[in-house]
């Protein structure tokens, strides 16, 4: 770790007492500053503890003038664009610093960016496991729950960054070996203000690639991140009629059961224990991420059926009297569970609903339509699902109330052949903590009404 440092003597203020700014903060500490978090709401006790281990000051439960008597303001992940204490700043003519742009400076390696809609934490594992197993030193950081800062100062050949919307609205100036968009959906408006302010945050990581370095994306997703001129590798599936026109430079093309890159076979799909098409291409632009960072790639796709889904992301829970029982209780958003329910083959029962994020159901109706045969309803959000489904001509739902009772009535009514998705298009806010407490309670909901032992 850092010795005296380049911030000795410096003051630092954090806007932010998440996990994300406390440990922005431990390594000013490090460093040598003295440093202040101001956070407009209570500070979690836990962190309390650690700043006090680490003699960091902080104010809680507004921000004070203190806060703004720093010679650097960071802003932690998420920490929201128009806060009153971000208004005054601005009025005093301070200026203030994102996370990405405090922390990158001490992280060493070839560093590769993973942000998109949906498919992040996948991919970015993913780029993980498969660098590491082709034995190369590399460290997991950013939005998938290890904050970047704990990661300064330490050796490694590579570092593979998730990257939130939040944290790209802030970045300024970084520099990245590639980067990687996912997919582009609504989601997080409420925070960015329109669905253009939040594609705009995330078109953002592609001007942070170095000069020799590489950008990947779905081909339908470089018009809306303005991505012409850059050295973007575009994914496209060889059926699909809006890509059958010569491309020029490099393609990653999905081609029946394979993943092609320069007429190379990066994968068969059948390597990899991944489920749904969704998934075929996060693993696609993962093999091609490591292709194009010159990492060795014949060991890394050896090492893609090794490679264990993250929880809560179409993660196969149970295989079951030839019924699947899948959890995605990440889908949060309606675009995650469309391409969750498109993407799986076979009948579907799927339950819906918990808090939703303002989007329009009406989105949601057609997809289910198409692919569920039964949707099983809970949550705040059921009687509106309800009504666009119903609009849709869709009736086979039933307000199920709670994820315990439509667990239940899933088990009871699924066939050989069927799969019991949990894929919520929702947040869990209603009923859970998050997310990965809802998966967890479906899968132990599924064990318990099937009779499985864990």
């Amino acid at each position: 770790m850092f010795s005296g440092g380049k911030l000795h003597g410096a003051r630092i203020t954090v806007l932010g007492a998440g996990v994300s700014g406390i440990s922005i903060a431990r390594l000013a500490r490090r460093q040598g500053a003295g440093v202040l978090v101001s956070d407009a709401a209570k500070i979690a006790e836990e962190a309390v503890s650690t700043l006090d281990e680490n003699g960091i000051g902080y104010e809680q439960g507004g921000h004070t003038g203190e806060a703004m008597k720093a010679d650097k303001i960071v802003v932690s992940s998420g920490f929201p664009p128009r806060a009153p204490i971000l208004e005054k700043i601005a009025e005093a003519g301070g200026r203030v610093m994102g996370e990405l742009d405090f922390v990158m400076p001490h992280i060493k390696g070839r560093v590769v960016g993973v942000t998109g809609s949906n498919g992040k934490t996948t991919t970015t594992s993913l780029i993980g496991h498969l660098i590491s197993a082709a034995g190369a030193r590399c460290a997991t950081a950013g939005n998938i729950g290890s904050p970047i800062a704990d990661f300064a100062g330490e050796d490694y050949d590579y570092v593979v960054l998730e990257l939130s919307s939040f944290q790209l609205y802030w970045a300024r100036d970084i520099r990245l070996a590639g980067a990687i968009v996912t997919n582009l959906a609504p989601d997080h408006i409420d925070w960015h203000g329109s669905y253009e302010k939040y594609v705009a945050a995330k078109a953002g990581i592609l001007n942070f690639i170095g000069d020799d370095g590489f950008g990947i994306t779905r081909r339908r997703d470089m018009e809306p991140l303005n991505a012409a001129g850059k050295h973007i590798v575009p994914l496209e599936w060889s059926d699909d009629e809006n890509n059958r026109h010569t491309n020029a430079g490099i393609v990653l093309s999905m081609r029946d059961h394979a993943a092609m890159i320069e007429e190379a076979e990066l994968f068969n799909f059948g390597e990899t224990g991944l489920i749904g098409a969704h998934n075929m291409e996060n693993a696609a632009m993962a093999m091609a991420a490591i292709k194009l960072l010159g990492a060795d790639i014949t060991a890394a796709r050896m090492s893609l059926q090794s490679f264990k889904t993250p929880p809560h992301r179409c993660e196969l829970v149970l295989l079951h009297e030839g019924i699947r029982y899948i959890n995605d209780s990440k889908g949060t958003n309606i675009s995650a569970s469309s391409t969750a329910m498109s993407s799986i083959e076979g009948p579907h029962i799927v339950i819906l609903g918990g808090r939703g994020k303002g989007e329009d159901f009406a989105n949601l109706a057609e997809p289910v339509r198409k692919f569920a045969k039964r949707a099983l309803l809970i949550g705040e959000a059921a009687h509106e699902i309800a009504r666009s489904l119903a609009r849709c001509g869709f009736d086979n739902f039933t307000l199920a109330g709670n994820l315990e009772n439509a667990v239940k009535i899933a088990s009871g009514e699924a066939e050989s052949g069927d799969t019991v998705l949990l894929s919520p298009a929702c947040t869990s806010w209603d009923a859970y903590k998050n997310f990965g407490e809802r998966g967890d309670h479906f899968v132990s909901l599924v064990r318990k009404y099937t009779g499985a032992a864990p």
